[in-house]
Parts: C-alpha cells; sequence; structure tokens
C-alpha cells in the first residue's frame, strides 16, 4: 500500500501504481481539482485502474488510511508544476500532513518527503519542516536528508524517514 499524498501531476502516483502493481493500493491525493483531473488521466492513459485519487488536503491522510497501513508514503512540498505559485503548501498543514504520514507508516515503512524550496513561501516552508524532520525521535525512525551538490541549490531538499 503506498499513498501519494501530494499528488500534482500524477507522476508520483503513477510510479507507486507501477511498484504495488493491480494486487497493491495507491492512495493518492491534491487539493488542487487541477492536480486530481490530471493524476485521473495519467493513470487512465496507462491503464492504472487501482489507484484511487481524492481532492482532500494532505493534512487530512489519516482518515484515508488507517494506522501503520502505509508501505510507502510521498509528499511533494511546494506547489503543483505548471500551476498557480499563489497557491503552495504551508507549514500549518504541511506538520500535521507528515504526523498523519507517520502515524499511517508501518514499521519498515518510508516515507520520502520532498520540499521545494524556491520563492519565499518555500523558504519558509523548508526552515520549519527540515529541523522538524531532523528532529524526529531516533528510537522510532532513521532520518536521511539528501542534498543535490551540484546544482546551486535549486533542487529539492529530500528526507526520507524509516520507520523502525
Amino acid at each position: 500500500f503506498a499513498v501519494d499524498a501530494t499528488a500534482g501531476r500524477g507522476r508520483d502516483t503513477l510510479f507507486l501504481s507501477r511498484l504495488v502493481g493491480e494486487t497493491g493500493r495507491v492512495l493518492a491525493m491534491d487539493i488542487q481539482p487541477d492536480a486530481v483531473r490530471d493524476t485521473r488521466a495519467l493513470l487512465e492513459r496507462h491503464g492504472i485502474r487501482w489507484a484511487e485519487v481524492h481532492t482532500a488536503d494532505h493534512a487530512r491522510l489519516a482518515e484515508f488510511a488507517p494506522p501503520a497501513s502505509a508501505d510507502a508514503v510521498v509528499f511533494n512540498f511546494g506547489w503543483l508544476p505548471g500551476g498557480d505559485h499563489a497557491l503552495f503548501t504551508t507549514p500549518a498543514t504541511s506538520i500535521p500532513a507528515l504526523e498523519a504520514g507517520l502515524e499511517i507508516l508501518r514499521p519498515g515503512g518510508i516515507l520520502l518527503a520532498s520540499i521545494y524550496h524556491g520563492g519565499a513561501n518555500g523558504t519558509a516552508e523548508r526552515d520549519v519542516l527540515a529541523p522538524w524532520l531532523a528532529g524526529l525521535d531516533e528510537q522510532k525512525y532513521t532520518v536521511v536528508r539528501c542534498d543535490f551538490a551540484n546544482r546551486g541549490g535549486k533542487d529539492p531538499l529530500v528526507f526520507l524517514v524509516h520507520r523502525c
């Protein structure tokens, strides 16, 4: 069972759907109707029928999946690729979303959080999310931070969180 908590244009949802296969389950969500529409269209073009896509805030993730049920949870924080940059994620919903993602993550599961930090809004969110993720209890989680060394700081800051 895999979750794309910020479906965007659907590429991660498609990737996760291929990973779990027809016998698996994929849940995708996005607050923007355009993102949900594009994700559904991409899945349909590729014959993926086992993924469910919802128009919902990522902070409501725990309403869609029981605790300790997900093998993987993926987040892309920032704005919709090619979308309105006035609409973006913020710590006010992203922290509760990460908490929900960790709640539904099963032991041995992986949470991936990519923080796109271009612009003032992204920098502010990065400055809240990065220390929050780095401060997770080391008895419960292993957290790896990945920076791109040769891209001039424009690529996302990526965190991999393994639930012990």
